[in-house]
């Protein structure tokens, strides 16, 4: 039996979220792997990079928006019959700029109840997880504030 090793590719990425809760979510190109699949915005870690770095990077090249705070939100490490990934997935909800999509990718902001209507990368399903977990945890935090 041959085990074939797949360098795993470490990939910075985003869950951007606006002022109003929504989350920012931009559509792959169909000629990439998983292409047409919806996503959440980011990309590779370059030698020498950062996750932050690489997440301010790619953010900035794919989106024109700045990121000016983000959190750790989850680690994923997913293999795909074709490749093997390392997701670092961080929480922005501070940034700068009107996102655009500058790859002319289709993005859009979406209500964190309506992701699971669209169809992600097998990969992505533990985000959605996390995000609704860190919505309502939010909420919690807020109804507790306000009972007190």
């Amino acid at each position: 039996m041959t085990v074939q090793l797949r360098k795993r590719v470490h990939v910075a990425v985003g869950v951007v979220c606006d002022a109003m809760g929504r989350i920012l979510v931009s559509q792959r190109p169909a000629h990439v792997h998983q292409g047409g699949l919806w996503e959440f915005p980011g990309g590779k870690v370059e030698a020498g990079e950062s996750v932050q770095q690489a997440l301010a990077r790619e953010l900035d090249e794919e989106l024109a928006i700045q990121v000016l705070g983000c959190a750790p939100l989850l680690e994923i490490a997913h293999d795909y019959t074709d490749k093997s990934v390392l997701l670092d997935v961080w929480w922005v909800d501070e940034f700068s700029g009107e996102p655009h999509g500058r790859e002319g990718q289709p993005w859009q902001w979406v209500e964190v109840a309506a992701l699971s209507a669209l169809v992600f990368p097998a990969a992505n399903q533990p985000i959605i997880a996390a995000i609704a977990e860190r919505v309502q945890s939010l909420g919690d935090r807020s109804s507790d504030s306000r009972s007190s």
